[in-house]
């Protein structure tokens, strides 16, 4: 099969930790065809299709620095491909937005894209988790600086963070003091211009922010705990957060396989649930990642789950 990655530039990738490359090296290894774009590349012009102007066929070295080489390189129509896989990180900004409907144009065309164009944009990775209040801690979203005060005053001791954010960029925590509350406020909600998320702190974040990943419906057996250092109160990996493989919890299997389905069935083929003690957190879905991690602490072969997921959905296409 022939599968073209959407992704940042290849140069910036850390080959010993990253996803989208252990999900190359699977797939390569079981004899599939590699290519590469970036967003920038995606062009769609009248009587035409949406193409990646400059796509890059890769063959992999095994070399860790020097990780691939160019076997060709030239434009590539999205449908003439198997399958698309957008794995551009976060932010979720607008020309990652403008991205999605150049890909939403090239399903119009035949193409096969994983995580579906319109459920990237129907899945916001802090909102989502709005539609499940069953398993979430209690939540704000707001631009209201009053009613941020009000969430305060009940609950004591809060998170505070913005909508945008990512690898635990711009999360604040307000004790019971409420010290610095109104400057927090004010920096994340841009006098009253800004909706910003706030949480009731979850102690449980000492134990570690559980990256709990779901692949074509089913959770992986194994949760990454990202668990903060120091003073750090952010378990982020980016964050300098440390990464623990442990099993699933009970807790944990059930916000999994309760959300699992309904997500696959939006055409989201790989999902990342942020979890802290028994509460949901995060849905991520533009390019969740640890399948390194679990899988060098555990065994666990995260990517081969993914290819044969991936597989799957294309035979399943094609019945």
């Amino acid at each position: 099969m022939k599968l073209l990655f959407v992704a940042d530039p290849l140069e910036t990738f850390k080959t010993h930790k990253d996803t989208t490359f252990a999900m190359m090296r699977e797939a390569a290894r079981r004899g599939h065809q590699l290519w590469a774009c970036e967003p920038a590349d995606l062009v769609w012009r009248r009587d035409s299709r949406v193409v990646a102007r400059q796509a890059r066929g890769l063959a992999l070295t095994g070399d860790a620095k020097h990780w691939f080489t160019v076997a060709a390189e030239g434009e590539l129509a999205l449908a003439d491909a198997d399958a698309v896989l957008m794995r551009k990180d976060p932010p979720f900004d607008s020309e990652y937005f403008y991205a999605t409907h150049l890909l939403g144009q090239a399903q119009r065309e035949g193409a096969r894209v994983f995580n579906a164009p319109a459920a990237l944009r129907d899945h916001p990775e802090k909102l989502a988790i709005l539609e499940f209040p069953q398993f979430i801690a209690p939540t704000l979203v707001t631009r209201s600086a009053d009613a941020v005060r009000a969430f305060h005053a009940e609950h004591r001791d809060i998170i505070l963070k913005p909508l945008d954010g990512m690898g635990g960029m711009g999360i604040f925590r307000v004790g019971a003091d409420g010290l610095n509350l109104g400057s927090i406020v004010e920096t994340l909600n841009q006098d009253g211009t800004q909706t910003l998320m706030v949480q009731q702190y979850l102690p449980d974040i000492v134990r570690g922010d559980k990256r709990v990943l779901l692949i074509g419906g089913e959770p992986v057996p194994y949760a990454l705990a990202r668990i903060p250092q120091g003073s750090e109160i952010r378990g982020n990996l980016a964050a300098g957060g440390k990464g623990v493989a442990q099993p699933l919890s009970e807790r944990d299997r059930e916000i999994a396989c309760a959300l699992a389905p309904v997500l696959h069935g939006r055409g989201l083929l790989l999902v990342g649930l942020d979890i802290i003690g028994d509460r949901l957190t995060e849905i991520n879905v533009t390019s969740p990642t640890c399948f390194q991690e679990i899988t060098q602490q555990t065994g666990f072969d995260v990517a081969a789950m993914f290819v044969d997921a991936l597989e799957r959905e294309l035979q399943a296409s094609r019945s």
